[in-house]
C-alpha cells in the first residue's frame, strides 16, 4: 500500500455519511415527529448536498483513475463497475423520498419504507467501498491523482463549505480535525475556526424550519 494516499478526508466523509443516516432512522421512528418535515430542516439539505457531491467526485476523478491504472485487470474493474451502480441505485432512492415529502398525502410508513431503502443501501455501499475499494484505491492509485480527486471533491463542496466543512469535521476527533484543515489557507483556517463552526454548532440540524430559504 502507498503511504503517499492518505484516507482521513474519505473515512471522516464515510463516518459523517453515517452520523446523518442515523438522524434519519431516528426522525422517521420517533412517534413525535412527522417525517413530513424533512424539507423544512438543515439536516435533510447539508445531507444531499455532501452526499451528492462525494459521489459525484467519486464518479468523474476517482473511477475514471482507478479504471485506467487497473486496465486488464477484470476482477477490479468489475469492482469498480459495482461502486458506480451503487451510486445509480442510490440517486433514485433521494429523489423518491423528496417526491413523496412533496406530497401532502404521504403516509409514514411510505416514508419509513423509502427511508430505510435509503440508509440500508448507502450503508451497504459505505462499508463495501471501505471493504474492497479504498484498498485498491491505496494500492493503484498515484499520490497526484488521489490529489486530483481531493480537488475536484473540494471544488464540489466549495460553495457550500461554511456549513459542509463544519458538517464534516462534527464529532470527529481532534488529530482528524486538525489534519483536515492544516492544508487549508490559514485565512480559511481562520474563519472556519472562528466564524463557521461556532454558526454551524448553534444550528439545530434536524428541527423543522432550519432549511435554507434560498
Amino acid at each position: 500500500m502507498s503511504d503517499d494516499i492518505d484516507l482521513t478526508a474519505m473515512y471522516t466523509m464515510h463516518d459523517a455519511l453515517r452520523r446523518e443516516m442515523a438522524q434519519l432512522d431516528r426522525i422517521t421512528t420517533d412517534t413525535d415527529r412527522d417525517p413530513r418535515q424533512l424539507p423544512t430542516t438543515v439536516g435533510w439539505t447539508l445531507f444531499k448536498k455532501a452526499l451528492h457531491a462525494h459521489h459525484t467526485a467519486e464518479d468523474d476523478a476517482l473511477w475514471p483513475a482507478l479504471r485506467r491504472r487497473l486496465a486488464g485487470r477484470p476482477k477490479d474493474l468489475a469492482l469498480l463497475e459495482a461502486m458506480e451502480a451503487e451510486h445509480t441505485a442510490i440517486a433514485p432512492l433521494i429523489e423518491a423520498i423528496d417526491a413523496a415529502l412533496a406530497d401532502p398525502e404521504v403516509s409514514r410508513l411510505r416514508l419509513g419504507v423509502l427511508t430505510d431503502a435509503l440508509t440500508t443501501g448507502l450503508a451497504g455501499h459505505l462499508q463495501h467501498e471501505e471493504d474492497a475499494a479504498l484498498p485498491l484505491v491505496r494500492r493503484a492509485l498515484t499520490a497526484e491523482q488521489w490529489g486530483h480527486f481531493g480537488q475536484v471533491h473540494a471544488q464540489l463542496i466549495g460553495p457550500d463549505a461554511p456549513l459542509l466543512l463544519p458538517w464534516l469535521l462534527d464529532g470527529a476527533d481532534e488529530p482528524t480535525v486538525e489534519k483536515l484543515l492544516a492544508p487549508l489557507p490559514v485565512s480559511v483556517h481562520a474563519v472556519c475556526t472562528a466564524e463557521w463552526a461556532p454558526a454551524y454548532t448553534s444550528l439545530d440540524r434536524w428541527s423543522p424550519g432550519t432549511a435554507p430559504t434560498h
